[in-house]
């Protein structure tokens, strides 16, 4: 069983995190493709490292951690203007 409260809040909170990052015009700040795949790699390591909540067994994975990436990517290409 799948449990969808984790999901959507993490997803809810990577997607606003993902529409936030946008280079400032004055700033030296950019964030290739590589900073993306790092962040995957590190954030599947943690999720993995967390495990579910103690009453959960979907899966071997924090799923909110999980969704919140994939939130952060999709908030990033959609309204990210960067």
């Amino acid at each position: 069983m799948v449990y969808l409260g984790p999901l959507i809040l993490g997803f809810i909170i990577g997607f606003v995190l993902g529409t936030r990052i946008k280079p400032s015009i004055g700033s030296k700040l950019n964030f290739p493709a590589s900073v993306y795949v790092i962040l995957a790699i590190v954030i599947v390591i943690i999720a993995y490292q967390l495990g579910p909540f103690p009453w959960y067994t979907d899966s071997v994975f924090a799923n909110g951690l999980i969704s919140a990436l994939a939130g952060i990517i999709v908030g990033k290409l959609t309204f990210g203007r960067g």
